[in-house]
């Protein structure tokens, strides 16, 4: 088992993906600048693995210290989540989404170059790197043409990460172009945590839902879907996470140099309306909504064919999205009246 580098460790998506590779035997270390992140989840992760943190708090484009921790730690394998992620911010700050993202990503590289020994990387992309495509379900052969600059910044960086490994860095990578990350830990321990208003449906249905807002705004209800709201693949944040352990164990048994790229979701696209109905199905509560306008940089549907996942990596999803539902409101409840 190897030593993995967690960028954005403390994160929504890579606190998961810390218990479940602590689960799987590896040593998982935490690098985040709290920036979209709150330190006590490193408590939670302590309480959830059994396990003392080994932890930095550190911006990822800092390349000397990265260095450093990476040498120290003499690690084997990064997963690196430290991203902006918002598509509507990125449409109207896209120089946030190309510096942190892309520059960022590059200097990480630069990094590894600089280190000059096999590392692993598994890379957080996203199902946005095709844009608004013609044809439903998305495959890898879909053409990647993402339409706003977070979907751009993900595309550039899988171009830069297969690019150096086919040059000869002594690199492995995966992109995991993975759909919509929804739910909670079981435990109701860690969940997502946005700070400021949510850019995701489900936060909003559970702040909603817990009183923290006074309505759920659902953004257009005429797209050309059977409701007229958006379709995506929602999946759940602990399969996502086993996703990943999954990506880094497949890298492990393929020389260095190798480069590959997967969608990961559940397979099938369920409705905005169809999430707000089966959420308060699941958790017998009523949500106060209201249709909006469309909101700037959304497409109208995408879902994923998940087969390649399902071979190359062994992985395959086993929660559903009434599971995720339930376990986002349990971890809802746990946190502060305030938190909006």
């Amino acid at each position: 088992m190897s030593k993995v580098l967690i960028t954005g460790g403390a994160g929504f998506i890579g606190s998961h993906t810390f218990v479940e590779l602590v689960n799987a035997g590896h040593e998982p270390i935490i690098i985040d600048n709290f920036d979209n992140s709150e330190k006590f989840i490193l408590d939670r992760l302590e309480e959830l693995t059994g396990k003392k943190i080994i932890w930095y708090e550190q911006d990822y484009q800092n390349t000397q210290k990265l260095k450093e921790i990476i040498e120290n730690e003499e690690i084997e394998s990064i997963i690196h989540f430290a991203a902006y992620k918002q598509v509507a911010e990125s449409v109207k700050n896209p120089l946030k989404y190309y510096d942190n993202n892309v520059a960022g990503f590059v200097s990480l590289m630069q990094t590894l170059h600089d280190i000059n020994r096999p590392i692993r990387v598994v890379f957080s992309s996203s199902c946005t790197v095709y844009g608004d495509p013609k044809k439903l379900p998305v495959t890898e052969e879909t053409v990647v043409k993402p339409v706003v600059p977070y979907g751009k910044s993900k595309m550039m960086c899988e171009l830069v990460l297969e690019d150096i490994i086919n040059s000869g860095e002594q690199l492995s990578g995966i992109s995991l172009r993975y759909f919509n990350p929804i739910g909670a830990h079981p435990s109701g321990r860690i969940g997502e945590l946005p700070k400021g208003p949510p850019a995701n449906l489900v936060p909003f249905v559970t702040q909603t839902a817990a009183g923290l807002r006074e309505k759920l705004t659902i953004y257009g209800d005429d797209y050309p879907t059977p409701d007229g709201s958006c379709i995506r693949d929602y999946i759940h944040v602990v399969d996502l996470a086993k996703a990943h352990v999954k990506a880094l164990d497949y890298l492990h048994t393929q020389p260095i140099k190798t480069y590959d790229f997967v969608n990961i979701g559940i397979g099938k696209g369920a409705s905005v309306l169809e999430i707000v109905k089966s959420f308060e199905q699941e958790n017998n509560i009523k949500l106060n909504y209201e249709i909006g306008p469309r909101r700037l940089g959304d497409i109208g549907d995408i879902y994923a064919v998940v087969e390649k996942a399902n071979e190359l990596l062994g992985w395959k999803a086993e929660k559903t999205v009434a599971d995720a539902l339930k376990d986002a409101w349990k971890w809802q409840q746990t946190l502060p009246t305030s938190q909006p």
